[in-house]
């Protein structure tokens, strides 16, 4: 397929990878013109505006960081929604609000064009190793259109519905209870250390028994070692995420008291200048409200017990 491909940040940029990979025709755009630049050796053109990336494309991708940024590149001036070609569909991988897609999918109707939401869960290797799982909804003749590209990049879609919106209803659920094992972990361990337990002995015993999924033995591990960079998805983005989340749920009059919980976690760990770690370092505030750090050491480690 012809695609105009918005967003190479670590996800998108091994997304766009996958894609050329499989033989679509990509025309890439990115805000910062250096990271596009390394796809024009694989065969991509480089777009120098978003209305330039949707021109001609018979589906247009984008994958940003959050709600302003989508906006931005579909609806502010020399846009992408007037660009992309009357039959064509955007397909949205990013987490964006509920109200966001709505919105877009109405636009698109307007314009004669589709919308699909298809967020993806995994991280930068799993989209590198074309690993994703996709969670599609949108206009069921559509989602088949589209299908070559989804398993360019993914081991599996899940097809949601006809009403694009309900991707990021799922989306937005599945990373709130990735927050709650992340911060269920980060008040296990720190019960544990309390005791002396060995970390990884502990995340051994959890992982091999009562959890053995990826999600406890990758978070547990990061948590068991007290180390959270490089940032496989940044703090940052993850309390933008539950804020969403909060935000949808406080509409549809839903009490999410975890949700509150993991957001004042967030706040909290921005508060110690943990902005580029990754979001499982909200495990930090459980170790640090356990007394488990000595700061006259000047190191930030638990094993300074």
């Amino acid at each position: 397929m012809k695609v105009g491909f918005i967003g190479l940040g670590n996800m998108g940029s091994a997304i766009a990878r996958n894609l050329i990979k499989a033989g679509h025709d990509l025309t890439v755009y990115n805000r910062t013109r250096s990271r596009a630049e390394a796809f024009a050796a694989l065969g991509a053109r480089i777009a120098e505006t978003p209305s330039a990336a949707a021109a001609d494309a018979e589906a247009l991708i984008t994958m940003l960081a959050d709600d302003a940024a989508v906006e931005n590149v579909i609806f502010s001036p020399g846009n992408a929604i007037e660009a992309l070609p009357t039959g064509a569909v955007h397909i949205s991988l990013s987490t964006i609000s509920v109200g966001l897609s709505r919105r877009l999918a109405e636009a698109h109707r307007e314009n004669q064009q589709h919308y699909l939401a298809a967020p993806v869960f995994g991280r930068p290797d799993a989209a590198a190793a074309a690993k994703l799982f996709i969670v599609a909804a949108g206009p069921a003749e559509q989602i088949e259109r589209c299908r070559p590209l989804y398993d360019a990049i993914g081991q599996k879609t899940f097809l949601i519905g006809e009403e694009a919106h309900l991707a990021n209803v799922i989306k937005l659920a599945g990373n709130f209870l990735l927050t709650t094992v992340i911060e269920s972990l980060g008040e296990a361990f720190a019960f544990g250390r309390k005791f002396g337990i060995d970390p990884h002995a502990f995340l051994d015993i959890l992982s091999n028994s009562l959890f053995p999924a990826p999600v406890f033995r990758n978070y547990g591990s990061m948590i068991a070692s007290d180390k959270f960079e490089p940032a496989g998805f940044k703090l940052p983005l993850g309390m933008k995420d539950n804020r969403l989340l909060l935000a949808a749920a406080e509409e549809a009059a839903v009490p999410m008291p975890m949700a509150s919980l993991v957001h004042d976690r967030f706040v909290a760990a921005l508060a110690q200048g943990l902005g580029e770690a990754d979001w499982a370092a909200i495990a930090r505030i459980s170790y640090q409200n356990a007394g488990l750090y000595k700061e006259d050491t000047g190191k930030r480690s638990p094993n300074d017990l």
